[in-house]
């Protein structure tokens, strides 16, 4: 029997639509759904027989009050909790970015006073932020392409926990043609945050390629996709009232007839862009032969190539409000963006360090193609010393690191996964002559000495480690709640070169382990009424084994249980000691330490009892 969905639709707009709307608004009674159903019902049945049937839709009572609600009641609302310090996030960004030193102090700035001044504004009702004319600060990020723009936007919004989305400005045009409109970035907040809209009006908006609405030259008539799209920014920069329901849309109006249906009310849901931050960014090509005309620099004249990238810089950092309305924006807009902060563009040595850095996205992505087949893939320093080379001559900053990285292991990640090969040590000659090493590593002979190779490789890369950790050790301790002795960094060195993961998550592993060892203490004095206590020594010899040998905790724990409840009972009923403190040597032979806490208790008595008898 076939089921017409068509038809419960129409039953759908008629009763709870468009009209049933139009019969309200003539004070005409509106048909009970039921009486609608029944009356199509025998129409459909009359006309095609029983061979087409009504389809009723059933919403759930939970459903039911989430339309009413507009959302979920099984979300929990999210509220803003910001009280990160601009030293705290300048900190977070410098595990991740190289250089920038200036452009990461300002972001850091302005962004943690934004969210500070809305915090303090929601838990003091008379810290009032409702100032007339207040400027939101807005940012207007300059620099060339692959500096580490969008990357450190995304890290600071996933360090303060709020929605984030990124748009590019060329793909908008003038709100009323044809192209993306603006204020779907502020919808698209919405959904970023769950549907959460309070939570949405505290997110970041982040426009790329910003540069490129700059108005042409020449242009005569409207210029929707570059002074429009200016246009229609300055409002949600400043303050506004954006529709949740977009009007051209019909996926949009058929949502709000369905919601009109089941409540019978007709929803106007906004989203207020007062606390909405707004960063804009761009590579701004020309810009710096617009500021020297405006300096009037003698070395560096109108058209005139600039020597170096220090003198780009140099150039860039003294732009001015009117610079950047000579080079094509409305001055309007440029007021709603008080913030600029300029980029460095990156040398070799900075790209060296990006890949060095072990946080870096792009060699923990290539452990991860390799991982995916299996294989285990670590970098010496010469290799990344050549692919830094190799991208720099592409000229696109950072972005060059990956194609270069991709170039040069391409052929390995296309054969290797059809090998019984498992791991792989990128060396100066993998670079340099990959074929010849390839053939090398498939050959039978030569499998041993790559494997040598290998191992060599990890030993580096596990120093560089320890050194990197060590040269950070209080940042990181402060921040992860953990004190990092020498064997504790270790431990995280032998973690990060075991596992893929960046620095931070290894740290955090090895705190978790931390505070699970610590927890042995309080089970046996609960579970076994003994009472212990583990010397760092030995904790950090238990994290060390469950990260060494990849053993599940719980396995260490049962085994932890069965080496000392006996013995220590045992302890405690010849001696009458209940307080026992576990050594790294007790854990590495519990036997030993049960029989000297035995024999302890046999020589004290023997000195008990003789010192009675020469006493008679």
């Amino acid at each position: 029997m076939k089921k017409l969905c068509c038809v419960t639709l129409l039953a759908n707009l008629y009763t709870g639509g468009y009209i049933g709307q139009t019969m309200k608004e003539k004070n005409e009674k509106i048909p009970d759904p039921k009486e609608i159903e029944k009356e199509l019902g025998e129409f459909l049945s009359k006309k095609f027989g029983d061979s087409v049937k009504i389809v009723t839709p059933f919403v759930p009572p939970q459903q039911d009050a989430a339309i009413k609600g507009g959302r979920d009641p099984q979300k929990d609302t999210k509220s803003i909790n910001f009280d990160l310090l601009p030293e705290d996030l300048i900190a977070y960004l410098d595990q991740y970015i190289v250089k920038q030193e200036k452009a990461k102090r300002i972001l850091s700035t302005k962004i943690c006073t934004h969210f500070n001044r809305i915090r303090k504004s929601k838990e003091n009702t008379e810290f009032s932020d409702d100032i007339v004319g207040r400027i939101k600060n807005n940012v207007l990020m300059i620099g060339p392409t692959g500096v580490g723009k969008t990357y450190m936007v995304k890290l600071i919004a996933k360090k303060i926990g709020v929605p984030f989305v990124k748009g590019d400005a060329t793909k908008f045009s003038e709100t009323g043609y044809v192209g993306g409109d603006v204020e779907d970035l502020v919808r698209d907040l919405v959904r970023e945050a769950d549907g959460d809209i309070d939570l949405a009006q505290h997110g970041i908006i982040y426009i790329d390629e910003i540069d490129k609405i700059a108005s042409a030259p020449n242009m005569i008539g409207a210029d929707v996709s570059r002074t429009g799209v200016q246009r229609a920014l300055l409002k949600p920069m400043e303050e506004t009232e954006v529709e949740l329901k977009v009007p051209h849309d019909p996926i949009s109006m058929i949502q709000e007839i369905e919601r009109f249906r089941k409540s019978g009310k007709r929803e106007h849901a906004t989203v207020n862009t007062k606390n909405i931050l707004f960063i804009m960014s761009g590579a701004f090509s020309g810009l710096g032969q617009i500021i020297s005309k405006r300096m009037n620099a003698k070395a560096i004249g109108f058209g005139a190539q600039i020597a170096s990238f220090q003198d780009r810089f140099n150039i860039l950092k003294h732009v001015k409000s009117e610079d950047l309305i000579d080079y094509g924006f409305e001055s309007e807009f440029v007021g709603r963006l008080p913030v600029k902060a300029v980029f460095e563009e990156l040398t070799q040595a900075d790209l060296y360090d990006i890949l060095k850095n072990p946080n870096n996205p792009i060699v923990l992505g290539k452990k991860f193609d390799f991982a995916a087949y299996g294989i285990d893939i670590k970098f010496c320093t010469e290799a990344l010393r050549i692919l830094a080379e190799r991208a720099f001559r592409e000229n696109t900053g950072a972005r060059g690191l990956v194609s270069a990285v991709e170039e040069a292991l391409l052929l390995f990640e296309s054969k290797l996964p059809s090998t019984e090969i498992h791991h792989f040590a990128v060396t100066s000659a993998v670079i340099k002559t990959p074929r010849e090493v390839l053939d090398g590593m498939l050959s039978p002979v030569e499998n041993d000495q790559w494997m040598e190779v290998f191992q060599a490789v990890g030993r580096e890369e596990k120093a560089y480690l320890v050194e990197y950790i060590s040269a950070n050790r209080k940042v990181f301790g402060e921040k992860y709640k953990l004190t990092l002795t020498p064997s504790r960094i270790d431990i995280v060195s032998e973690y990060y070169c075991r596992n893929i993961s960046d620095i931070g998550n290894a740290i955090r592993k090895v705190k978790f382990l931390y505070d699970e060892a610590k927890k042995i203490e309080l089970l046996f004095f609960n579970k076994k009424d003994v009472n212990l206590i583990l010397e760092d020594e030995a904790i950090d010899y238990i994290i060390a084994n469950v990260v060494n040998t990849s053993t599940d905790f719980d396995i260490f724990y049962r085994k932890f249980v069965t080496d000392f409840e006996y013995g220590l009972k045992l302890v405690r009923e010849k001696t009458g000691r209940n307080r026992f403190f576990i050594t790294k040597e007790a854990l590495e032979n519990p036997d030993q330490y049960i029989g000297n806490l035995l024999k302890e208790k046999s020589t004290i008595a023997d000195l008990s009892h003789s010192s009675l008898r020469d006493g008679d």
